[in-house]
C-alpha cells in the first residue's frame, strides 16, 4: 500500500494543547465496523459497551520525565532526550539519547545538567544518534526524577508543567520506562475502572515502553518497506490465564496493548503456551493484517502517515477508518495525545 493513502488534513485548532478538564469528561465516538455506525458520546458512557465476561487490557508503562536540559562543557545549551532509561536500557550504562542540537556533541564530549550534579558523556553516534554514559551510579531514573521534565509530543507547542506530571500518565501507570504515554488510557479515572469491574468485566494489564518511534512518520512511499523501532514488552502469566478463560470480547485499550497481544501471539502460537513473556517487539501491524487477539480497540485519534494509524486500519478497514475521521473533524473532536477517544466494536 502508498503512504499517500494514510494521509488526511486536520485543521491546525484540532490538535489538542491540554487535556479535558477531567480524564473522563473526553469525547468518545464509537464506531461500530460491522455496520458502519458512529455513535457520539463522553468517554464516562464506555461502560455502557463492556459486557460481563469481557476482558480489558491496558498498558500500565511510565512515562519517564526523559526531557533534561543541559549545557555542553564548551559551551551552549542542549536539549536532551533519554529513550531507554528503563527495562531494557542500554548495556553497560550506555543511554540512547536525541540531542538538540547535536551539533558538536561528538564523541568524547561531556554535557553538564542541573548545577553540575549530573554528568554524561558521548561515547558514541550511530544511525545519527547519541548514546550517553551518565555519572549517575547507576540512578540515572531517580535522577531524571529530580531534573526532568515530561516529554511532551512535538505538536503540543509549550512547555511541560507540573500539570503534565500528572495527566500525562495513566492513573495505573506502575512501570517505569516510555518516551511518551499510552494515550488511550489516559481517559480512565479509578473509579471508572472499578465500576468496569463491578459490571463484571475482568481488566488486565501488559507493559510496552512507548518509545520516540510513536511519533516518527512513515517515510517508506511503499509502508511494507517500514521497519519499527523495537520497544520493550511484558505480559505475566495471570494476563495469559485470563485472556484464555475469559468468556467475553478482549478489548485492547491502545494500539500498544494491541501490539503486545498480537506480538505475543507471533511468537508462540495460540495459547501463548510460553508466557510469561518479556522481551522487544518490532511488529508492524497495517492493513491486511489479521488479528488474532483483540476483538475490540479504544484509541485516540492519530497523526497521518504514522504506523499508529495504519494499526487502526487494519483493525476496522480503511474507508470505514477514514469515515470516521472526517466525522471526527466535522464534529470537531479533538486530536492526538490530549484529545479525544474513539471505540472500535
Amino acid at each position: 500500500m502508498k503512504l499517500s493513502d494514510f494521509d488526511y488534513n486536520l485543521p491546525k485548532e484540532l490538535i489538542a494543547q491540554y487535556p479535558a478538564e477531567k480524564r473522563d469528561e473526553s469525547r468518545l465516538l464509537v464506531l461500530h465496523k460491522d455496520t458502519g455506525e458512529i455513535e457520539h458520546r463522553v468517554f464516562r458512557d464506555i461502560i455502557e459497551y463492556f459486557n460481563p465476561g469481557d476482558l480489558a487490557v491496558l498498558n500500565n508503562t511510565k512515562v519517564l520525565p526523559a526531557q533534561i536540559v543541559g549545557r555542553k562543557e564548551t559551551g551552549g545549551k542542549v536539549e536532551t532526550l533519554v529513550l531507554n532509561a528503563g527495562e531494557g536500557s542500554g548495556t553497560k550504562g550506555e543511554y540512547e539519547v536525541l540531542l538538540k542540537p547535536a551539533r558538536g556533541c561528538n564523541i568524547g564530549a561531556r554535557i553538564i545538567f542541573g548545577n553540575g550534579e549530573l554528568n554524561a558523556e558521548v561515547i558514541r553516534i550511530e544511525n545519527g544518534r547519541r548514546f550517553l554514559k551518565f555519572d549517575c551510579n547507576g540512578n540515572l531514573e531517580k535522577v531524571l526524577d529530580r531534573l526532568g521534565e515530561m516529554p511532551l509530543p512535538p505538536y503540543i507547542k509549550r512547555e511541560a508543567t507540573g500539570f503534565d506530571s500528572e495527566r500525562y500518565q495513566t492513573v495505573y501507570a506502575v512501570k517505569s520506562g516510555a518516551v511518551a504515554a499510552p494515550t488511550a488510557g489516559l481517559h480512565f479515572t479509578k473509579q471508572l475502572l472499578a465500576d468496569i469491574a463491578k459490571k463484571g468485566a475482568g481488566i488486565e494489564y501488559v507493559t510496552l515502553h512507548v518509545g520516540y518511534g510513536t511519533f516518527k512518520p512513515v517515510s517508506s512511499e511503499q509502508i511494507e518497506e517500514h521497519k519499527m523501532e523495537k520497544e520493550y514488552f511484558e505480559i505475566e502469566q495471570d494476563v495469559v490465564k485470563s485472556i484464555k478463560n475469559r468468556k467475553g470480547r478482549i478489548i485492547a485499550v491502545g494500539t500498544t496493548s494491541a501490539r503486545v497481544l498480537e506480538s505475543v501471539y507471533a511468537c508462540v502460537g495460540e495459547g501463548f503456551k510460553s508466557s510469561p513473556m518479556a522481551g522487544w517487539t518490532e511488529l508492524f501491524i497495517y492493513p491486511g493484517y489479521k488479528f488474532k487477539v483483540a476483538s475490540a480497540l479504544l484509541t485516540n485519534f492519530h497523526l497521518p502517515k504514522t504506523t499508529l494509524l495504519m494499526l487502526v486500519a487494519a483493525f476496522c478497514g480503511r474507508g470505514l477508518l477514514f469515515k470516521a475521521y472526517e466525522e471526527a473533524i466535522k464534529e470537531k473532536y479533538r486530536f492526538y495525545s490530549y484529545g479525544d477517544a474513539m471505540l472500535i466494536i
